[in-house]
């Protein structure tokens, strides 16, 4: 049996679902604005992981090559052939346990090295400049790197034998440090989008709080209130992360791109040499894709609580009126 007074809610109740204006207004200024803003803190948050990506691959690279690579330099010295020396190391440092092969870097490699600070059109006969013979050592086989650069010190005129081990070991440092520092921007990203979403939450609430405590002394319940800016919410966030995670995907695309074309210059191989092929791999991209989905369920789930809480205060309120 539905009384009076039921029969007057239910009409009115059904009329507050099906309405065409909702609860928490579509667009507008505000709704606009935390677009824009969670477009650009999703876009850094991508930029953040595919740094990190870089960073930590590169790291992985330099710590690789420290097992595969030595490097040999002898610096021209009067009164020595400088070519007689090199093959005398190549021959001295292949007598050792652990070392695979020694290869001559030639005159033209030598000069793309240097190319980024003295620039084109070098002679290299005309300065004092050190001959190289880069070493690959043996992965099975740990050579003895005290005895072979004892050996090459004293047997080879100017030589001297470098293991690498010092500045990459820096770099690796640096390199991991740079991924925490990276993965903490990250975090105080996603931190400031939260308190962006409570602050955003809060103003929907008090442009529309007589709406919203109507509902809820007439007998709508929280869940059904919180709905109404999980929807607004989930949708103003979807927009704007995707907008960010496809702009980080066209910077890391035209990044991958640029590189590509540059494949052959110095300016490339200094980049390489530190960053690989200066592109993100297939994972960076799924990362972001995750992250979109991600930066939207927590924006959603921020304002939800943030609503749940604000009629935990109005329910508290009518209990100390009734």
């Amino acid at each position: 049996m539905i009384s009076r007074g039921q029969r007057h809610f239910i009409p009115f109740f059904k009329r507050t679902k099906t309405t065409v204006n909702p609860i928490v207004p579509k667009g507008g200024v505000v709704g606009t604005a935390l677009c824009v803003v969670i477009a650009i803190m999703t876009f850094l948050a991508c930029l953040a992981i595919g740094g990190v990506n870089l960073v930590a691959e590169s790291a992985r690279g330099w710590e690789s090559q420290i097992t595969q690579e030595a490097t040999i330099q002898i610096k021209p010295t009067d009164g020595y052939d400088i070519d007689s020396q090199i093959n005398k190391a190549v021959k001295l440092v292949k007598s050792f346990a652990g070392i695979k092969d020694a290869r001559i870097l030639n005159t033209t490699a030598t000069q793309r090295l240097l190319e980024p600070w003295l620039g084109t059109g070098l002679e290299l006969d005309a300065l004092p400049i050190p001959r190289l013979i880069v070493v690959t050592l043996d992965s099975d086989t740990k050579p003895d790197f005290a005895a072979i650069a004892e050996s090459i010190s004293k047997n080879i005129v100017g030589g001297s034998f470098d293991n690498h081990r010092v500045w990459v070991d820096r770099l690796v440092a640096m390199a991991h440090t740079t991924v925490v520092i990276g993965l903490i921007i990250l975090t105080l990203m996603l931190a400031a989008l939260t308190l962006t979403v409570v602050f955003a939450t809060r103003g929907a609430l008090s442009g529309n709080a007589h709406i919203v405590e109507v509902l809820h002394f007439i007998g709508a319940n929280s869940s059904f209130v919180a709905r109404q800016f999980d929807f607004h919410f989930l949708h103003t966030a979807l927009r704007g992360a995707a907008l960010g995670g496809v702009s980080a995907m066209l910077v890391f695309l035209i990044s991958s791109f640029w590189a590509s074309l540059n494949q052959a210059t110095p300016e490339a191989d200094q980049l390489a040499a530190f960053f690989g092929n200066f592109s993100v791999g297939w994972t960076t991209y799924v990362e972001i894709i995750i992250l979109i989905f991600a930066v939207a369920f927590l924006t959603m789930l921020t304002s939800r609580l943030t609503v749940m809480n604000h009629l935990k205060i109005i329910d508290h309120r009518k209990s100390e009126l009734f």
